[in-house]
């Protein structure tokens, strides 16, 4: 059978940019095996399978592949297969916002679609998580040491390392240069004799307040034993955490606060996630994720039934 697929680069707005998703519209029909086989051949980060709710108006099953495996949530997905689905006339929209609803392994996310002059521009979608953030890290010195950073450029002040986890931890690095979070190299050696892999994580979140773009507030980069020296990942999984981590600091203020977090640059694919979150110093901690999308490819794949 034949089936449609079409590449978008996700929080940016130019092509060559962003994280790469593929969107399967219309995967009706596709086992757990053929997508996952379709996944390992594209190759991408992430790979979507939509199918229809044929009892709800704008609702979708979202089934997610990596190369290696199946992902309960993410959220590039989302920002990608609701572009898509709009771009492409999958998705009418018939106002200026334009809900739509997906289904992932985790439960329904819901998204809204901006639309300028009929074509969407912007994605937003809405979570609710309950944090943990843990005090325990490692010390300056050994944050410095297994981060190949000056210890000095490590923000004690403002804020702290600390380690949290909406599902999956992180430990959050916070740094005062831009320079730092571009130029650190990750020594797994050093990781390895100090005391952090205690705290379970197994990727660290660099983020600074300062970044030499107009269109962010903080840069940020994700290392770890599992990325590659010069591997920059997206970051949009660690964005919950990211939100929690903020809200956890007694200068925050309840209220709700919005923030532009880029990572990468022009030589890394650079993206801008923005955050929008409720801090109300409760339990759980409401976000919204959002960003724009652009079409780079369409292409039609053969599979056959297995």
């Amino acid at each position: 059978m034949k089936y449609t697929y079409y590449i978008a680069d996700v929080f940016t707005k130019q092509i060559f940019n962003g994280a790469q998703v593929a969107v399967f519209p219309e995967a009706e029909g596709l086992s757990q095996q053929q997508m996952s086989l379709i996944a390992r051949e594209l190759n991408l980060t992430e790979s979507v399978f939509l199918s229809r709710t044929e009892s709800k108006k704008n609702h979708f099953r979202m089934k997610i592949f990596s190369p290696l495996t199946e992902i309960d949530f993410a959220g590039h997905p989302i920002i990608a297969a609701a572009y898509v689905l709009a771009a492409c006339g999958q998705l009418k929209l018939e106002d200026t916002y334009t809900p739509v609803v997906f289904e992932q392994n985790t439960g329904p996310v819901q998204a809204n679609v901006t639309s300028t002059e009929g074509k969407p521009s912007f994605v937003q979608f809405t979570r609710t998580v309950s944090p943990i953030v843990d005090f325990f890290a490692p010390t300056e010195g050994e944050l410095a040491s297994f981060l190949g950073i000056e210890e000095a450029h490590i923000d004690a002040k403002k804020y702290c390392t600390r380690l949290v986890s909406c599902g999956m931890p992180y430990l959050i690095v916070p740094v005062y240069y831009y320079e730092t979070v571009r130029n650190a190299v990750f020594n797994l050696s050093a990781w390895s004799q100090s005391i952090a892999p205690q705290t379970a994580a197994q990727e660290i979140l660099l983020v600074s307040p300062k970044t030499p773009y107009q269109d962010s507030d903080f840069a940020a980069r994700l290392v770890g034993p599992n990325i590659g020296i010069h591997d920059d990942p997206p970051i949009g999984t660690a964005i919950p955490s990211l939100a929690a981590f903020l809200c956890s600091f007694e200068h925050m203020q309840k209220g709700t606060y919005t923030f532009a977090v880029q990572r990468g640059n022009e030589k890394m694919r650079r993206s801008v996630l923005n955050l929008e979150m409720d801090h109300k110093g409760e339990d759980t901690l409401t976000i919204r994720v959002g960003g724009e999308a652009v079409k780079v490819a369409e292409g039609t794949m053969f599979i056959p039934e297995i």
